[in-house]
């Protein structure tokens, strides 16, 4: 038996069960161990799309700080290939989602884009 609980349907918690972390620090701070480098790998990988990079600015630049799915989908592309791309950026821990009705509402996940600040904010 569990101990465990399960959050209530609205939280923003990642759908995606390998969500990502924030672990690293700074890249002039230390070398970065293995598993440092492949979640992080993931993360930057994952906006190295340029759709990918346009709907994480959108989802971030939103008012309120999350954005439907309807409101972020004019990028060029075909509305599965928006749901694929937002698909990647919650696996990579990026975003969170929440479903509202019939409407999918993205936000980007802070902690995970503080981290990556702190860890480029050191060249310069």
């Amino acid at each position: 038996m569990s101990n465990t609980t399960t959050a209530p349907p609205t939280s923003l918690e990642p759908e995606a069960p390998d969500a990502v972390e924030p672990c690293c620090p700074p890249f002039t701070e230390r070398a970065l161990t293995a598993e440092e480098a492949r979640t992080t790998a993931r993360m930057f990988k994952a906006l190295g799309d340029p759709v990918r990079l346009r709907l994480f600015s959108a989802v971030a630049s939103h008012p309120g700080g999350e954005a439907c799915v309807c409101d972020i989908s004019d990028v060029g592309v075909s509305q599965p290939t928006v749901s694929h791309h937002l698909k990647k950026l919650k696996e990579a821990g990026l975003l969170t989602s929440e479903r509202r009705g019939t409407w999918v509402y993205y936000r980007v996940e802070p902690s995970v884009v503080a981290a990556m600040g702190r860890m480029l904010g050191t060249f310069g």
